[in-house]
């Protein structure tokens, strides 16, 4: 009886041991975890590129692999945001910083590209201590929205700046400020010049939404490209041109389609309307694709992805047509999805920071 005892002892006190030597393993795990962003260690694979991350690969139908419009433009030392849709919560999840966002670049004022833009304002302040605005650029009516957040975050603020101080939260570095441009003319506009890296905004076809546009990100001799939310477009095949990557907007039609005759046979009119009123000022995949091949672009992305794509067998329905259309490589976009340009070699390259 007395050898069972101390045979049941020491199961107990190894297993006892077991779970110790786990909770010492994930303390050290979770700790490394956290030193890493602290440290911006995700940041480093974007040395020597020209990098895009999607936050937000969505639309406004609620989708679990992809947010709201939102992307970060990586060059050099230079992290910017296009759009502040709700991938912008995605970002502090794929361990970067909102705290580096100095510019964001607004493509239209959906309310799919612009209601996350409080929180990147007050994770950004949080994040660096940062004593200037968020700048905030976008075609006109950009002055509206960015007074608009200001105005609605004023009590959150006060609360900040009590409780941490003006030290800490410098009064400044919660706010935005507005750097609005009147509609680009054909030959497009350059909204910001800073450290080697030049942004070219130009218009698009999104009506009835007015104003619409793209951006051009240039920078050491290589480039990327985004759409913006447009019908097809010369105007974004002319600016893509030798660009090395497009990151461009895609509905699928059919699969819409498929939508609105369940939703004609459920007797939802409303979501019939909806489904049909979209068709119009969207871009296909394949037509994406003819943009691309006409730019003679290397590597393009689909985002912005309407409708949601649950199954692979609706992401193979989503490309049909599109390798007949393109020579390149393309992907579909999720939240995570980053495209990174070599700036030595000019080699392109992708992955995902979330799976």
């Amino acid at each position: 009886m007395p050898v069972v005892k101390v045979v049941i002892a020491v199961v107990i006190l190894a297993g006892v041991a077991v779970f110790a030597f786990q909770d010492q393993l994930v303390n050290k795990f979770i700790n490394k975890r956290i030193a890493e962003r602290l440290n911006g260690v995700v940041l480093q694979q974007f040395t020597n590129t020209l990098s895009v991350v999607i936050c937000g690969a969505g639309s406004p139908i609620p989708d679990p692999q992809r947010s709201g419009s939102c992307a970060l433009v990586i060059a050099g030392d230079q992290v910017l945001m296009i759009d502040a849709g709700s991938g912008v919560s995605q970002v502090s999840a794929m361990g970067i910083s909102l705290g580096l966002v100095d510019n964001v670049f607004l493509t239209h004022f959906h309310s799919d590209h612009i209601n996350s833009l409080g929180e990147l304002m007050t994770q950004r302040w949080a994040n660096s201590g940062k004593d200037f605005p968020l700048a905030v650029h976008g075609p006109n009516g950009t002055n509206t929205i960015v007074n608009g957040f200001n105005m609605a975050y004023g009590s959150d603020r006060s609360y900040r700046e009590a409780h941490h101080t003006t030290a800490v939260m410098p009064p400044q570095g919660g706010l935005a400020q507005a750097h609005a441009f009147k509609l680009p003319p054909a030959e497009g506009l350059v909204v910001l010049e800073k450290s080697g890296l030049k942004v070219t905004a130009f218009a698009v076809d999104h009506s009835p939404v007015d104003p619409a546009v793209g951006y051009k990100f240039e920078y050491q001799g290589h480039s990327l490209v985004f759409s913006g939310d447009t019908a097809k477009s010369l105007v974004v095949q002319k600016f893509a041109k030798g660009s090395d990557v497009l990151i461009h907007e895609a509905l699928s039609t059919p699969i819409v389609n498929m939508i609105t005759t369940v939703a004609s046979q459920e007797n939802k009119p409303r979501v019939v309307k909806i489904t049909q009123d979209i068709l119009d000022y969207h871009t296909s995949p394949v037509e994406a694709a003819q943009v691309a091949q006409g730019a003679n672009v290397p590597f393009l992305l689909f985002s912005h992805i309407v409708p949601q794509l649950p199954i692979n067998n609706l992401k193979k329905r989503f490309v049909e047509g599109v390798a007949d259309a393109y020579d390149g490589e393309f992907s579909i976009a999720q939240d995570g999805s980053f495209v990174s340009i070599d700036l030595k070699d000019g080699s392109i390259s992708h992955g995902d920071l979330l799976n």
